[in-house]
């Protein structure tokens, strides 16, 4: 059933000549790319909490997504069904195992973490969320890539994870002193799963003597994603007990932070993440350079941040209950 699905979405791409292709490509890709840094600049220049939790459930949401993922084995469309050709150029950034989708478990978190944030402020906003959220899960199973029920189980995931963020949130808000322990047990889950998908079996399934699936290869993005669940509560913790920035605020000095932000980031996707993967492989290099993101966005650029423009201002709040 699910892959008539994606065979009638393939026969409406090609009766209208795949004119919503590009924009479908567009919005998947920019789900993995660049939107990680929509909550950043929350976070940097609007509100420091608001743009945190969307941040939190994301690396969170990752980490679980990619163990999942892993555990399932589950091959991508395309190797289950011949007759399934995805669009365009979607393919290559179909990495990974199918189920559930990495795609939607990134645009999850923090479409829908945002979401939540502006209800109260502008809801028009909020809608406009969610709308790009249900796009994106969309495009997958459009560009011919996932499943109906890959993308479905990676938005139950990412609102499952978005509510328990939401009540850890508050509650270490309420006893701030137990955020520690906490961020002590998402960094040894995370250890955990990276130990697990390093050890654990794969198939190894043949036809004509060659594999189907490399494992290994299959395995990369994991390292990746789980990667920003191990590093955000180390980054967490230092931010919090040594740093202490307070958002800017939506003035020229938040503007410039944002550009600035965009600038570093970019050139980081660019030029640096490659540089790691080439230098320690497609494991640790894509492991590392979670480790570099995250810790750029929640600790080096805030501490910047409060270098030049929190230097002479005094804190409002106490360490332990930001």
């Amino acid at each position: 059933m699910d892959i008539e699905y994606l065979l009638l979405l393939q026969r409406f791409r090609e009766y209208i000549n795949d004119f919503l292709t590009p924009f479908m490509e567009g919005i998947s890709l920019f789900a993995v790319t660049y939107l990680t840094l929509v909550p950043a600049i929350v976070y940097w220049v609007y509100d420091k909490k608001k743009g945190l939790y969307p941040l939190a459930s994301l690396y969170l949401c990752l980490g679980i997504n990619a163990t999942i993922k892993l555990t399932a084995c589950i091959y991508r469309p395309w190797i289950r069904d011949a007759r399934v050709v995805p669009a365009g150029d979607a393919i290559k950034t179909a990495t990974g195992y199918s189920f559930p989708s990495g795609h939607t478990a990134t645009a999850g978190p923090i479409y829908g973490g945002l979401a939540k944030v502006f209800y109260p402020i502008r809801k028009w906003i909020a809608y406009l969320l969610i709308a790009l959220l249900l796009i994106t899960g969309f495009s997958r199973n459009y560009l011919g890539v996932h499943t109906p029920q890959d993308v479905v189980v990676a938005m139950l995931e990412s609102m499952i994870v978005l509510y328990a963020m939401d009540r850890i949130f508050k509650y270490v808000e309420n006893d701030p002193k137990k955020e520690n322990l906490l961020l002590l047990f998402e960094f040894l889950f995370a250890a955990a799963f990276l130990v697990y998908i390093t050890y654990k079996p794969y198939p190894m399934q043949y036809v004509n003597g060659e594999l189907i699936v490399d494992p290994r290869k299959m395995m990369n993005d994991g390292y990746g994603d789980i990667g920003v669940m191990l590093t955000y509560p180390i980054a967490r913790f230092i931010e919090k007990k040594w740093i202490r920035f307070k958002s800017v605020g939506l003035n020229w000095k938040g503007l410039l932070t944002a550009v600035v932000g965009i600038a570093v980031y970019v050139a980081f996707s660019v030029y640096l993440s490659p540089y790691l993967v080439a230098q320690f492989g497609s494991h640790w290099g894509k492991l590392l350079s979670s480790v570099v993101e995250v810790l750029f966005m929640i600790v080096l650029y805030p501490a910047l941040i409060r270098l030049f423009f929190n230097r002479e201002e005094k804190e409002n709040q106490s360490p332990t209950k930001e």
